[in-house]
């Protein structure tokens, strides 16, 4: 769902850190398999500012996730799922 909200609004997305690597905690939401970071693109510019992220967390935040805009150290190409 939230894929095909951001193609609908204008976005393209890819993956970022779609799965845990080493550098993750054991227990995180990433080695967990329930959080992943995406990249952002509008009209082929690639999007890198938290606030590019807001319009796509917010929906995101509506529909049960969670997003790391909103985190103390804010990281807005994060997305979970049960955070």
């Amino acid at each position: 769902m939230l894929i095909l909200y951001a193609y609908e609004i204008g976005y393209e997305m890819s993956f970022g850190d779609a799965r845990a690597k080493d550098g993750h905690k054991v227990g995180s939401f990433h080695y967990k398999g329930l959080a992943i970071d995406l990249n952002l693109f509008k009209d082929k510019d690639f999007l890198k500012k938290t606030e590019d992220h807001e319009q796509i967390g917010i929906f995101w935040e509506k529909i049960g996730g969670t997003w790391g805009g909103k985190f103390n150290s804010r990281d807005g190409n994060h997305y979970s799922w049960g955070e």
